[in-house]
């Protein structure tokens, strides 16, 4: 066993598994704290170094592409402090943090691990139900649907479409960009029908602004990589974005068929776009929010 205890964390490995620990000081991001313990296989890794520096050094352990969901849902745009694949060591402990990457690289090399992207996630991701609230609303996924209930201040556009779920087999991918504090993110749930929205973050019913708490708004990655775990993996949605990029039939040739809504669902429908005619007579939606959030709750069903 080769292990490696600081302040940040804990870094364990048994030849088999890199276990990761978050450390319980005050200092730890309350990402790292609620992302929690991370089992990575070892056909997950790519590399890992250690990187000494002036005050102290750091271990940072490189995973292969497509292998970790997390990765795949943020894109490499984590802060350094909520990375978990970064352990920060104290100068006194770099000949541990040698022997631990030493141990790993020998590890990879007698197993022959592949360092070609991966084919399917290798990591699970963080368990489900998880639920975060954000600025802009709480956003919760239960491994099936996912559901954004809107705050009082979230944009009135969303907030007259009321509470949107979104099916896991609807969407196409999650974009997720954190707020930095200088500048608003946003978590947006891509589907086929809004593949080529551009309505901006503020207003899009599929999409969580993320302008308030940097710290607490930078959690909303938990729920975009539960989701990105339970979508296709990267190397098989070729035909699916062929698919969502192509050109949108005419509406009569297209929905030539009509389903029959459900009795409940149209009540449902109804009742939306008599509050939004209503809430357009006032003056409160202008024509273009009216026409917006119309078609909005009119994909919603």
């Amino acid at each position: 066993m080769a292990e490696i205890i600081q302040r940040d964390g804990t870094w364990a490995f048994d030849g088999n598994t890199v276990r990761i620990t978050p450390g319980l000081h005050r200092s730890v991001p309350l990402f790292r704290q609620t992302y929690g313990e991370i089992a990575v296989p070892l056909e997950a890794v790519a590399s890992v170094v250690y990187e000494p520096e002036r005050k102290r050094g750091r271990l940072r352990l490189r995973l292969r592409e497509g292998a970790d969901p997390l990765l795949q849902a943020t894109g490499g745009r984590l802060p350094d402090a909520a990375d978990p694949y970064r352990l920060t060591v104290d100068l006194d402990r770099s000949g541990i943090a040698e022997y631990v990457a030493e141990e790993i690289r020998r590890a990879l090399l007698l197993d022959q691990i592949p360092k070609e992207p991966a084919k399917e996630y290798l990591l699970p991701g963080p368990p489900v139900p998880v639920s975060v609230r954000s600025s802009d609303g709480t956003v919760s996924f239960d491994g099936a649907q996912v559901r954004i209930d809107w705050s009082d201040t979230s944009d009135r556009v969303k907030r007259a479409t009321g509470p949107r779920i979104i099916e896991v087999p609807d969407l196409v991918q999650v974009e997720w960009l954190p707020n930095s504090g200088y500048e608003d993110g946003f978590l947006r749930f891509v589907t086929r029908e809004t593949a080529f929205s551009k309505l901006p973050p503020e207003k899009d019913p599929f999409a969580v602004d993320l302008w308030g708490s940097a710290r607490r708004d930078l959690l909303t990655a938990l729920v975009a990589t539960a989701v990105t775990a339970r979508l296709p993996h990267p190397s098989t949605r070729t035909g699916e974005y062929l698919a969502a990029d192509a050109p949108r039939l005419p509406l009569t040739t297209r929905d030539a068929v009509p389903s029959e809504p459900q009795p409940e669902n149209h009540d449902v429908l109804l009742r939306r776009l008599r509050e939004l005619g209503e809430l357009h007579r006032e003056g409160v939606l202008t024509d273009e929010e009216f026409a917006a959030t119309k078609a909005a709750v009119l994909r919603g069903f």
